[in-house]
């Protein structure tokens, strides 16, 4: 399988991640990437952009290094009801919204240990009319039931990530849980997206052990949103 995009990346902007979005857009035209992601945290990230940063994403240019960019946001979850970060008046500009939950965005204190409460969160993210994409999943501080959001993935048209990032440098202990998501994805039939999680221009593209796992898990290549370009942005509502 052959990934065309790297839709999980974080530029400057994040507050805790070291490149610009030339440097990225690079990095991806190095790796013969079709497509690249900028996909900031949202606001209640602690150190991260204002609400006017998504608005002024149009400035960005639509192809930087011959690479399509897609102007994105993984906004926090910030609530049991699903409620974002950024409001959706606020997203006029962008191409795609992932979802997540973090730490210190936000989300109630406590909550990390509450599976029932942070499966919620989930479902109800995936029914917001911009979310396409719910980030690492798979994190064991926010435990949740697996074959619920799977179901609710397939029902949705939303992706699972599978997020290289958590395999190796970041949430420890989620590589059993994310091969658990994976395999039910395979089972059901779910949407899956495969993500850098890039917090740096090396970073991008960098896809290897969430790509093995996939592979293990068995999930098809039409499964992987970002597989194909075609693919990917008929999955987003995007124009070729």
């Amino acid at each position: 399988m052959k990934l065309i995009a790297d839709l999980h990346t974080h530029t400057l902007a994040s507050g805790h991640a070291y490149s610009t979005v030339n440097e990225l857009a690079q990095a991806a035209a190095a790796k013969n990437l079709l497509a690249l992601g900028i996909s900031d945290h949202g606001p209640a990230m602690p150190g991260g952009p204002h609400r006017y940063h998504f608005c002024a994403m149009r400035f960005i240019p639509k192809e930087i290094a011959g690479v399509r960019i897609l102007r994105g946001i993984e906004a926090n979850i910030i609530d049991p009801t699903g409620r974002l970060d950024l409001a959706i008046g606020d997203m006029t500009h962008l191409d795609y919204v992932i979802a997540g939950i973090h730490d210190h965005c936000g989300f109630p204190e406590g909550a990390d240990g509450n599976i029932d409460l942070n499966t919620r969160a989930l479902l109800a993210a995936m029914e917001h009319p911009r979310v396409k994409y719910i980030s690492h999943p798979g994190n064991p501080e926010f435990p949740v039931h697996y074959r619920q959001i799977v179901e609710a993935a397939k029902a949705t048209g939303t992706a699972l990530e599978i997020n290289n990032s958590s395999l190796g440098l970041s949430r420890v202990g989620s590589a059993g849980n994310c091969l658990k998501i994976a395999r039910l994805c395979a089972e059901i039939g779910a949407p899956v997206a495969i993500g850098s999680d890039a917090h740096i221009a090396q970073g991008v593209g960098v896809f290897e052990d969430a790509l093995k796992l996939v592979r293990d898990a068995g999930i098809a290549e039409e499964q992987v949103i970002n597989s194909s370009l075609e693919r990917l942005l008929g999955f987003l509502g995007l124009e070729a």
